[in-house]
């Protein structure tokens, strides 16, 4: 049986008439940038986050970027970013002429490790970016301490954890800024490119308001030199029609997460991932357990915090082992994918513009081992014990 990793028409399919509505809407109000839908969409945001600013941005990448201009972060500045994330991350601080310095991650939740930031700060630190990734929050406790001891800002990369809360608060709301993508893959996506910037702090929301419109104000007056990054009106008025199934999304997509654990951890040479195994976690263990190795490693959602899985990343251990898994996926038609082939201080682009690299061996290691699977919401029963069969038929064939 064919299995996608996505399949975002079986999630439109249900929406389409609100989805025309809302065009419409659009279409005959005449107003398609910074719109009534745009403002409410904001408005709508922020109740949900629970946060004083939402803006609305052209997408996740534009949102990190306009965070590092309302900061005012540029040469001479150094930026601690995780070396196992997306390319925007590192990307958007090299954009403006500043230092990206590459921080190893947990294993265990992927996230960026503290105890590394720690020792890559410098006098020329300006900003930490916390990605939490896969729809799992990094260690914010760990990461504002040491903002607070250095004043460094703090840029959330939630990206992919619309939704996600650490210790009971939402993640992306701790620090200056928060920045959201709703690529139409995230667990909310647009029909296009979207994003959301969010902050408590009522100059940082002027400043990226003013940002966000080429640093224009009043109209065609420019104090600082910005960039076009507004929200389409239409994208708005889309993810509006998303918003309230949200909740429905996520309880999907954490069942999937539960079943996938519960039925794949009862396979000799599958394991899950420890709490303990987790840098965040208050008990961390040094020492791997007295067990033969695993094959592969499920990925766990760390204690306290939500997990909204917009991924579920395995690792799959030996050389060439994942390469060989996903090979053994397409045979047999099953989406899967790579997040992440390479971590940041690989990639071509980095070689003379980032530093800490060197030392970023786990995240190396994750680059050769993980491998996404298919927990998009609508997943049917009987496609997710596909999955897992050929995960146990690859694992027992050695």
């Amino acid at each position: 049986m064919p299995v996608p990793l996505f399949d975002l028409k079986r999630q439109h399919a249900p929406l389409e008439a609100e989805f025309k509505a809302a065009f419409e809407r659009v279409l005959h109000s005449g107003l398609y940038i910074l719109g009534p839908d745009h403002a409410e969409f904001e408005r709508e945001c922020a109740r949900f986050l629970g946060v004083k600013h939402a803006l609305g941005i052209s997408s996740g990448t534009d949102a990190l970027l306009l965070a590092l201009m309302a900061l005012n972060i540029g040469p001479g500045d150094e930026v601690l970013v995780p070396a196992f994330t997306f390319f925007a991350t590192a990307g958007c601080v090299s954009r403006l002429g500043a230092t990206p310095v590459f921080v190893d991650v947990c294993p265990a939740c992927f996230n960026l490790d503290v105890a590394d930031a720690v020792k890559k700060t410098t006098k020329k630190t300006k900003a930490i970016i916390p990605v939490h990734l896969f729809g799992q929050a990094a260690d914010l406790d760990g990461v504002l301490a040491l903002a607070a001891k250095h004043k460094l800002a703090v840029i959330e990369d939630a990206a992919q954890s619309f939704g996600t809360r650490y210790s009971g608060k939402h993640a992306g709301t701790l620090g200056q800024f928060g920045a959201y993508s709703f690529f139409p893959t995230k667990n909310l996506g647009a029909l296009g490119d979207a994003g959301l910037l969010v902050t408590n702090d009522d100059a940082l929301a002027e400043r990226a308001t003013i940002l966000r419109v080429h640093g224009m104000k009043p109209k065609y007056y420019h104090p600082f030199i910005g960039g076009n990054f507004r929200l389409d009106t239409l994208q708005a008025a889309l993810l509006r029609v998303k918003l309230p199934h949200f909740a429905s999304y996520t309880k999907n997509r954490q069942a999937n997460a539960v079943w996938y654990t519960e039925r794949l951890s009862r396979v000799p040479g599958i394991a899950v991932t420890r709490p303990q195994d987790c840098h965040m976690h208050p008990e961390h263990a040094t020492t791997a357990p007295a067990i033969p190795a695993p094959k592969i490693t499920l990925p766990a959602a760390c204690p306290r915090h939500e997990h909204i899985w917009n991924q579920f990343t395995l690792r799959v251990h030996g050389p060439g082992r994942r390469d060989a898994l996903l090979a053994h996926f397409q045979q047999r038609k099953i989406g899967a994918e790579i997040y992440y082939p390479l971590s940041l201080d690989q990639q071509e682009c980095f070689k003379n513009q980032g530093r800490g690299g060197e030392s970023c061996n786990r995240s190396r290691i994750l680059a050769g081992e993980v491998l996404s699977i298919p927990i998009f919401p609508e997943l049917t029963a009987g496609e997710r014990a596909e999955v897992a069969q050929a995960i146990e038929d690859f694992v027992r064939q050695g």
